[in-house]
């Protein structure tokens, strides 16, 4: 059994795990599409388990935090694209089993790592369209072969490719994304993003496609981006207009990067939490890449930050739950149950289970799949469907920025990693938001994606405390030792000068471009 402590609302997993009967060590995955690990004998020991003031411990089955038991035969698998059925759970989760799940993250320092992940719109060189499907299937059979990568299927259809803990993947309108690996240093992150660009360009030259760094796709309406056969996403194409006016276009037009890092307990989940939604409209600001909508400018620095606010608002925004006294692993898990569910995967089909709760499907009334109750999966494959500035797993995402040219893929894992993984910097950021109130927050979201860096805050603009910000963010990689803070050039050249990068795009259009778009498939191309 896995021993989780529990301290009045605080939940914690020591993730320095001793040798159990198989002789392996045993720790859990840090970032997306790292698998649970699984062992074949049915216990495993959490050595020198304690929390600050523990009162109640609690056991739970080892399945809650990733294994594979005899009574309940599931295992956490990647989420997107699943990879199999988990059995029918035989009894019930818990609400105590779902809070487990997520301090099952937990993990010491020395165990912290860094998972970065971008997307990237594919084209055609000649006439600048969207790849279709088929011209995409084709590229990822070449870097399959070429580059020795797993083929991901769903059906007879390719839809991704998996090596060691990177991933391919498509979203809905065929935006290109790799999920990296979790890795200790940013000179591996950025070598991580150079080698995966190398190899899609490699393949994609050869077939006349080129790869475009930015947030919003510039030139094409909804209609001309071509849908990728993945059964989720026809369900979420259902389910958005019903809930939102631009959903579609999340889907099918923007893209993002993001990184995901680590925490070493409920307590420092929830002050990086804080810090991270405090300061996601800074990063909003400084990565802002998406001034261009069907030819035209659109108004905002950042359009794809803009369509996240009218898209889901039952799953989406900067969650003010987060900073109350109570805010936990528990909290989050209340919210999270409440959110509607899009789909249950079962059998290799993605059954629609839009407008229900996982609440209701923890109670076994899903009218999809009357009377079945969830397992593991299901919860782990829900959680990817909630959509706000931070998101918690067993991890948390940094969901805020653009996506844009290799440097800025370098340069906004080494922003947060500055803030979040130093103590110092840390701690200097939650003093700095402390009196920021709830509507001033919500201010910043709201305002940021059409003003960036000028948007009014108290006395001045947003633009000096991103001065503050990036000087807390290099300090803080300088005291990593790992010689990281020239990956935040990219980023200071903006503070220093005030101008996003939408606003230098805008420049040239209004100028040397002479109001068109088509060049800036040239000046982001990777």
């Amino acid at each position: 059994m896995a021993l989780v402590s529990k301290a009045g609302s605080s939940y914690c997993i020591r993730s320095d795990i001793t040798r159990g009967r198989t002789r392996q060590n045993v720790a859990f995955g840090a970032v997306n599409n790292v698998e649970a690990p699984i062992v074949k004998e049915n216990w495993v020991n959490f050595s020198s388990l304690s929390c600050k003031n523990a009162r109640v411990a609690q056991f739970f089955p080892l399945e809650t935090v990733g294994f594979r038991s005899k009574r309940r035969n599931s295992v956490i698998v990647a989420a997107s694209p699943p990879t199999e059925d988990a059995l029918i759970a035989t009894e019930p989760l818990t609400k105590q089993d779902l809070v487990g799940y997520l301090a099952s993250g937990c993990k010491s320092k020395e165990k912290w790592r860094i998972g970065t992940e971008h997307e990237k719109f594919g084209f055609e060189i000649k006439t600048l369209r969207p790849m279709k499907y088929e011209q995409i299937a084709e590229l990822l059979n070449g870097i399959s072969e070429r580059f020795d990568w797993e083929k991901v299927m769903e059906g007879d259809k390719i839809i991704g490719l998996k090596q060691g803990k990177q991933s391919i993947s498509l979203e809905p309108g065929g935006q290109f994304e790799l999920s990296g690996a979790p890795l200790e240093t940013l000179h591996q992150t950025c070598a991580e993003v150079n080698s995966h660009l190398y190899q899609v360009k490699a393949v994609a030259e050869e077939m006349g496609i080129g790869f475009l760094g930015i947030g919003f796709q510039p030139k094409l309406g909804l209609k001309d981006i071509p849908v990728m056969p993945k059964g989720r996403y026809e369900i979420m194409r259902n389910y958005m207009p019903k809930v939102g006016s631009l959903g579609l276009d999340m889907m099918f037009r923007t893209c993002t990067v993001q990184v995901n890092l680590d925490f070493s307990s409920e307590a420092d989940m929830i002050r990086k939490f804080r810090a991270g939604l405090a300061l996601q409209p800074i990063a909003t600001a400084l990565f802002a890449n998406s001034p261009f909508t069907e030819g035209k400018p659109n108004g905002y620095l950042s359009m794809r930050s803009q369509i996240w606010t009218d898209t889901d608002k039952d799953r989406t925004g900067m969650l003010p739950f987060v900073f109350d006294d109570s805010f936990g692993f528990e909290q989050y898990v209340d919210y999270a149950l409440d959110v509607p569910m899009y789909f249950v995967y079962r059998k290799k089909k993605y059954i629609d289970c839009t407008g229900m709760t996982f609440r209701d499907f923890m109670a076994g009334k899903l009218p999809c799949i009357p009377g079945e109750l969830p397992n593991l999966n299901d919860w782990e494959n829900h959680l990817t469907t909630i959509f706000p500035e931070v998101r918690l797993k067993r991890y948390l995402e940094m969901r805020g920025a653009d996506g844009g040219p290799w440097r800025r893929l370098c340069a906004l894992p080494a922003f947060w990693v500055g803030l979040l993984y130093d103590e110092v910097s840390l701690q200097s950021i939650l003093d700095m938001t402390a009196d920021w109130t709830s509507e001033e927050r919500e201010m910043l979201r709201n305002k940021v994606p059409k003003t960036g860096l000028k948007t009014p805050f108290r006395d001045g603009l947003l633009w000096h405390i991103a001065e503050d910000v990036l000087k807390l963010a290099k300090d803080g990689l300088e005291r990593r030792g790992f010689k990281e803070s020239g990956f935040l050039n990219e980023v200071a050249e903006v503070v220093r000068t005030g101008v996003t990068p939408a606003e230098k795009l805008l420049e040239l259009y209004h100028g040397k471009w002479g109001q068109s778009v088509d060049p800036v498939f040239e000046e982001l191309l990777y």
